[in-house]
């Protein structure tokens, strides 16, 4: 169903150092700039993009919004959290760890990334 996810920034050189650390600790490559300027990660068949706002405002984080990464196993979220909180990431929510819900087992992890965008690393049990 979808194509893409895009985040705002308005320091992609401190977005590139947080997403590259989130994104290699579970095996993707660091990210590149485009023609465009904006920061381009492929992975596993997904694409995410960090921009400057075209409307030349500043950044905002959409509120009730999260973006999912899908991974591999309870140990490749972790590693996606502590890489993400030690790059500039903020934990938020419930410590990563399983968690029960009608559609099953999932274990989570939330971050935000550092402006303001609120991320999970998610495994389905």
């Amino acid at each position: 169903m979808f194509s893409h996810m895009m985040v705002g920034s308005d320091d992609l050189d401190k977005a590139k150092t947080f997403y590259d650390a989130v994104f290699t600790a579970v095996g993707a490559n660091p990210g590149i700039t485009d023609p465009k300027g904006r920061l381009v990660y492929l992975h596993k068949g997904a694409a995410f993009l960090v921009t400057n706002p075209i409307d030349g405002e500043p950044t905002t984080h959409g509120n009730g919004m999260t973006i999912g990464f899908a991974m591999d196993n309870p140990e490749q979220a972790d590693a996606w959290h502590k890489a993400g909180a030690a790059a500039g990431g903020k934990p938020i929510e419930d410590p990563p760890g399983w968690r029960e819900n009608p559609n099953g087992r999932l274990y989570l992890a939330y971050l935000r990334d550092p402006d303001g965008n609120k991320l999970c690393a998610l495994c389905r049990g």
